[in-house]
């Protein structure tokens, strides 16, 4: 069981789908499975916000969604005494203890959720975002890399991943974009960008694990609080698309784990 250690309450995970940007849902049936894992997994109350989709809303739309959500997060603790959502006035939860969790695109969306809002987020106070686990975050760039250019995957390749940017991206842009490729030529310098820890996992035959790796390696560079955990032979979505399975219980544990050190 993963309890708040401070007051027995239960911690809050905020859990971000994935689908390059232009599909998904929380309602979807792998996701909401997902979401199911994750709260008797880490016993603890899943929040899983929807987001806009592209082409109809291009980035920055879901960013900015991302952040609203975070927003309403903090309006439900400011008011949790007095009309808040049932699930959340109840006084069973710890808006001092939240994680945010992002498969894929939400991944990225993750990532920028951790840089808008700091080391501390406070500007969310009171709710405390304690650390951000991203899972096989989606980002892009115009280099290939050498795992992007080996097989596909069974259910994902190359020309889909590129479909998702071309349809995502604002107008004009490229997968240079800051949305796209967090250390592209204008891209923020993250050096000097105090961050909450993250937790990065990514399945070793998966087309996006050289730029998860290499995300992971130049934050740690940077002197970020970043772990980076590899499933060998596994491809995209392999925690999302069966959470019961063997290899979802070492995330489960992996995640539980990382919780646990960054609690208060």
């Amino acid at each position: 069981m993963l309890i708040s250690p401070s007051n027995n309450k239960l911690p809050i995970l905020f859990f971000i789908h994935g689908g390059g940007f232009c599909v998904g849902s929380r309602l979807w049936p792998n996701c909401h499975n997902c979401c199911l894992r994750l709260a008797s997994g880490l016993n603890a109350l899943v929040v899983a916000p929807d987001y806009r989709l592209a082409p109809e809303h291009r980035l920055p739309a879901a960013m900015e969604d991302g952040i609203s959500a975070m927003q309403w997060l903090q309006a439900q603790a400011l008011r949790s005494e007095n009309g808040g959502h049932a699930w959340l006035s109840n006084g069973e939860v710890d808006f001092e203890q939240v994680f945010v969790l992002g498969d894929s695109s939400g991944g990225n969306i993750a990532h920028h959720l951790a840089v808008r809002l700091g080391a501390g987020s406070s500007g969310l106070a009171p709710v405390r975002v304690r650390g951000y686990i991203l899972l096989a975050p989606f980002f892009g760039g115009l280099a290939r890399t050498k795992s992007e250019e080996g097989p596909s995957e069974h259910l994902l390749n190359l020309e889909i991943l590129d479909r998702f940017w071309r349809l995502s991206m604002p107008v004009g842009e490229s997968r240079e974009h800051p949305l796209a490729n967090p250390f592209g030529p204008a891209s923020l310098n993250l050096e000097p960008v105090a961050l909450d820890p993250i937790l990065v996992l990514v399945g070793s035959d998966e087309l996006l694990k050289d730029r998860v790796e290499d995300y992971a390696k130049r934050l740690e560079e940077m002197g970020k609080k970043i772990q980076y955990l590899e499933f060998e032979g596994k491809q995209h979505g392999f925690f999302t698309d069966d959470p019961f399975s063997e290899s979802a219980n070492d995330v489960i544990e992996l995640i539980k784990k990382f919780m646990l050190e960054n609690s208060a």
